[in-house]
């Protein structure tokens, strides 16, 4: 039987966005970030496994932002991880006690901890597109102007070529547990891009356009307003 597996990292400073704790365990609608992940992907399926990525020096601050919970939300059974230096150390880290089986046997979700708004669609999009390829990660469409740095100024892109990549990344266990296990080099920026390095290719899936990563303050407000909309 497939087991469904969801890795939310949430080991960063988060410092761009401000505040006197990092921004995921910054409240948004009295709830705190990474909760609203935790939340939806229990809520599409209560039999998935979560693993939240911590910096060990916040344990204590988890426990004392989930003794808060609503009482619904302190039922989810959560597995916290130490985090590594990087993202993708911590990630490395999420999925190592995960016994992935044979191909489609067990997929990993990898999403991070800063999207909040993360629907249960989305997530199920993920499940499926992986299902059936392997690897699958959440795109939406370029719409602003885009222009390529040069050493003489710069030169305009067609947007068309371009999109913009989000997670949840999904990919079957043994193929993620796998690419991670070889040298994980600086330019690799996310999961997909771990995995391509070993000859896999990639499949898109549409994404959600309010799927947005908070970075910056303004972002909080964005962000409030969405959930405030769904509430």
């Amino acid at each position: 039987m497939e087991k469904k597996y969801a890795v939310i990292v949430a080991g960063g400073s988060g410092s761009r966005a401000g505040g006197d704790v990092p921004k995921q365990f910054q409240m948004l609608c009295g709830i705190p970030v990474v909760w609203w992940s935790i939340r939806a992907f229990h809520e599409e399926d209560p039999e998935t496994e979560i693993r939240v990525v911590l910096h060990p020096g916040y344990f204590d601050l988890w426990d004392i932002l989930a003794a808060d919970l609503p009482e619904d939300l302190r039922k989810i059974k959560v597995e916290l991880v130490c985090g590594g230096r990087n993202r993708l150390e911590s990630v490395k880290n999420g999925i190592t006690r995960i016994d992935p089986g044979k191909g489609a046997e067990s997929l990993i979700a990898v999403h991070d901890a800063a999207r909040p708004l993360v629907s249960k669609d989305l997530i199920k999009r993920g499940w499926e597109a992986a299902r059936k390829t392997g690897a699958a990660i959440p795109v939406v469409a370029m719409t602003d102007s885009i222009r390529h740095l040069t050493h003489h100024g710069s030169e305009a892109l067609d947007r068309s070529r371009y999109v913009r990549v989000q997670t949840p990344q999904v990919f079957y266990g043994d193929l993620l547990k796998e690419a991670y296990d070889r040298i994980l080099l600086p330019e690799m920026t996310d999961d997909a891009s771990v995995v391509e390095a070993g000859g896999k290719d990639i499949a898109l899936y549409d994404g959600d356009e309010e799927n947005m990563k908070i970075t910056n303050p303004l972002d909080f407000k964005i962000t409030e307003l969405l959930l405030e909309g769904k509430l």
